[in-house]
């Protein structure tokens, strides 16, 4: 048999195998054709599709790989933005002034300070004017951005110098969690690629905020109308919170030691006011606390500001729940 395929004569098909073409009117060689044509577009539009895929995960793992390096200004906001920064990757959190153990009101930068700052994308500070370096960093370092904690919170003003005001913010629970809220939407902003993480962790340490709000409130609730001395300024904003009434502060000045006259006018008002404790800080001397509880019978107790301590994500509700244990025995006498 001869068959014609096509317009053209072909030799004679050998076997049934060899006439399967005919057989299956379908496979015709247009069609074929076609069909190796639609196959070899897909092949290049799935290379095109992976070789894009591949690009953009390359760049995201350069993005990662880059990382944001984020400095803050000291201790009680380090521990914020540790936890707001919580497992996000590529980020790197340090505290600037991690060898000081107090509030840098009149802090120098140090040549390691410098070395810090360099390469940081980010700088967090308290604001209120606890930093007093802070225009010298924005200076030195223009590209730097900086988040400002305290923005939008209602500043206490110091009774001697209205111009003044006094920015121990953080000793607020709810203040604190103002200031991670701030801290948590501005970092998300500067690092949008990983907001929904910046997000859950600013939720997240924020409801434990409000857990330890809650808990100090009611247990410090009998409490309240209390009149407190202090040996630092630190304590306005805590004591508004939570009622109490800071009838006198020993040492306005950190470390610097009371005279001989500011000394007998707060003896005769812890014994004229029936004061029975007295509170310290641990990161200052407490000779003038113990001189006055001599003098007077009142007791000494340590109230900390969270401005030191350890390393740890929980460092200042840890801080803090000690601070209630504290406050409750001593005002319980």
């Amino acid at each position: 048999m001869v068959l014609y395929f096509r317009g053209h004569k072909t030799a004679p098909l050998q076997s049934a195998d060899e006439a399967w073409p005919l057989k299956y009117p379908a496979f015709r060689a247009t069609e074929i054709l076609d069909r190796g044509a639609s196959f070899f577009r897909t092949c290049v539009l799935l290379s095109i599709f992976l070789a894009s895929g591949l690009d953009i995960i390359g760049r995201a793992e350069a993005d990662e790989a880059k990382g944001i390096k984020i400095v803050a200004s000291f201790y009680p906001v380090y521990i914020m933005a540790k936890n707001v920064g919580r497992d996000v990757p590529g980020i790197s959190v340090l505290n600037l002034t991690a060898s000081f153990s107090g509030c840098p009101h009149d802090y120098a930068l140090t040549t390691d300070d410098m070395k810090k700052l360099a390469g940081a994308q980010v700088f967090v500070a308290n604001g209120a004017g606890m930093e007093s370096f802070l225009e010298s960093v924005a200076t030195q370092y223009p590209g730097l951005k900086i988040i400002n904690t305290s923005l939008g919170i209602a500043l206490i003003k110091d009774e001697g110098d209205r111009a003044v005001v006094n920015p121990h913010v953080w000793v607020s629970i709810s203040d604190c969690m103002a200031q991670v809220k701030n801290l948590g939407t501005s970092v998300a902003e500067i690092d949008p690629v990983h907001k929904e993480l910046y997000d859950r962790n600013t939720a997240d340490y924020i409801a434990k905020l409000e857990a330890l709000r809650l808990k100090m409130q009611s247990e410090l609730a009998p409490y309240s109308g209390s009149k407190i001395i202090t040996f630092h300024e630190a304590f306005p904003y805590f004591a508004r919170e939570f009622g109490f009434k800071i009838v006198a502060v020993v040492e306005r000045e950190p470390g610097s030691q009371p005279s001989a006259k500011e000394m007998a006018q707060t003896i005769r008002l812890v014994k004229d006011k029936g004061i029975t404790a007295l509170f310290s800080e641990p990161q200052y001397p407490s000779v003038a606390a113990y001189a006055i509880a001599e003098e007077t019978g009142a007791k000494v107790y340590v109230l900390d500001p969270a401005v030191s301590g350890p390393d740890d994500y929980d460092a200042y509700i840890n801080i803090m729940e000690n601070n209630l244990a504290v406050l409750k025995k001593a005002l319980a006498r």
